[in-house]
């Protein structure tokens, strides 16, 4: 649904390339940290991340850890991602 506000903002394309991998699962450790696992065990991705960046984005499996080209982390739900991302020739 489109509310008045978003019929008075600009809108803008985005045009960024990042690091990113499809979180396949999460692992939740009493350490206070948790695991985002993406690929087949040994052939894939591990990332340690802590309880705060899972506070604040939570993440689900199916969707994405980004990490932008100066450092910062996040995390993209599947659709958001697929829309606005295409892998990159090097990424394929």
């Amino acid at each position: 649904m489109i509310t008045q506000a978003m019929r008075q903002m600009p809108q803008y394309v985005c045009h960024k390339t990042v690091h990113a991998i499809r979180i396949d699962s999460i692992q939740n450790d009493a350490g206070g940290f948790s695991i985002i696992k993406s690929g087949k065990p040994g052939e894939g991705y591990e990332v340690q991340v802590g309880f705060a960046w899972m506070e604040k984005h939570k993440p689900e499996v199916g969707g994405y850890y980004v990490v932008y080209a100066d450092g910062y982390t996040s995390y993209s739900p599947q659709k958001a991602f697929d829309d606005g991302y295409k892998p990159t020739k090097a990424g394929a």
